[in-house]
C-alpha cells in the first residue's frame, strides 16, 4: 500500500510540474495574448531589412515569422534589437523568438536554438578598386590593412581571430562594417555568402581574390533556453515546413 501511495504521489508531482512548465511556457503566453513577439535587427539583407520610413520589415526571416504566426493563429510583432543585445533580449523576455542567427557556443550558453534551416559561409570582401591589392587571407592580416566589423556580431570575433595583425575598426550598430569600406574608411570587411551576394549586386563589392569560404555555420532562431515546450513546438514546426518545401521556396524567393 505504501509503495502504491508513493508511486501515486510521484505521478501527481510529475503532472503538477509538467502542468507548471506548460503554463509558464512562451507558447501559452503567445496563444493567450494573441501576439508573437520577434526580435529582429532589420540590418541583414536579405534576411531582415527595416524600412525606416514606414517602420516595416521585409526579408527571408520576416516571411518565416509571418508563417509561424499564421500557423499559431496569432499576430506578429517585430521588436527592434541589435546584434550585441540579441541574446539578452530573448533571455530577458523582451521577445519570444529571434530571426536567424549563427549557432555559436557563446550564444548556446545563454539561449536555446531551433533546428537549423539554412547555413552560411564567411568571405572577406573589398571594393573593386582595392581588389588588386590583396591575394589570399595573409594579404589582409597586415598592420596597414584596415578591417571593419560591427560590434557584438560573430563577424567581430572572426575578424579578431583571422586578422590579429590588421588594423581592426569596430563600429556599433546600426553602422555596419561594409559601410566603412564603401566610405573609404576601411579596406576589407567580412560577411556571409548570404549578405555578400546582395552587397555585390547593390554596391559592386567583390570577394578578396584567392580567398575560399571559412567558418561554415548553421543558422537558426534563438529561443528561451529553459522553455522546452516552446522549443519543441518550434523545432517540430521547422521539420513540418521543411517537409512541405516552405524553406526551399523561401530561399528561392530571396535568392539564397
Amino acid at each position: 500500500m505504501k509503495k502504491l501511495f508513493k508511486a501515486a504521489a510521484v505521478a501527481a508531482i510529475g503532472l503538477t510540474l509538467a502542468g507548471a512548465a506548460n503554463a509558464q511556457s512562451a507558447l501559452n503566453e503567445i496563444l493567450n495574448s494573441g501576439v508573437l513577439k520577434v526580435g529582429t535587427t532589420g540590418d541583414w539583407n536579405p534576411m531582415s531589412v527595416r524600412d525606416p520610413a514606414t517602420n516595416s520589415y521585409k526579408g527571408f526571416d520576416i516571411d518565416i515569422m509571418n508563417e509561424l504566426a499564421a500557423d499559431l493563429g496569432v499576430e506578429v510583432e517585430f521588436v527592434p534589437t541589435d546584434w550585441k543585445t540579441l541574446v539578452n533580449g530573448v533571455v530577458a523576455g523582451q521577445y519570444h523568438i529571434t530571426g536567424s542567427a549563427s549557432i555559436s557556443p557563446p550564444r548556446m550558453k545563454a539561449a536555446g536554438f531551433s533546428e537549423s534551416y539554412i547555413a552560411v559561409e564567411i568571405f572577406p570582401f573589398t571594393t573593386k578598386e582595392k581588389a588588386s591589392e590583396f591575394s589570399g587571407y595573409d594579404s589582409i592580416n597586415k598592420p596597414e590593412v584596415k578591417v571593419a566589423t560591427t560590434l557584438g556580431t560573430t563577424f567581430e570575433k572572426l575578424v579578431r581571430e583571422w586578422f590579429p595583425d590588421a588594423d581592426i575598426k569596430v563600429v556599433e550598430a546600426p553602422a555596419r562594417g561594409y559601410q566603412e569600406v564603401l566610405a573609404g574608411r576601411a579596406d576589407v570587411f567580412i560577411t556571409s555568402n548570404i549578405e555578400g551576394s546582395t552587397l555585390e549586386e547593390k554596391f559592386g563589392v567583390v570577394r578578396v581574390p584567392e580567398t575560399g569560404p571559412r567558418s561554415p555555420s548553421p543558422i537558426a532562431m534563438l529561443l528561451p533556453q529553459g522553455d522546452q515546450v516552446w522549443i519543441n513546438y518550434v523545432n517540430n514546426w521547422v521539420k513540418l515546413k521543411k517537409a512541405k518545401g516552405f524553406f526551399e521556396g523561401n530561399k528561392a524567393k530571396w535568392g539564397l
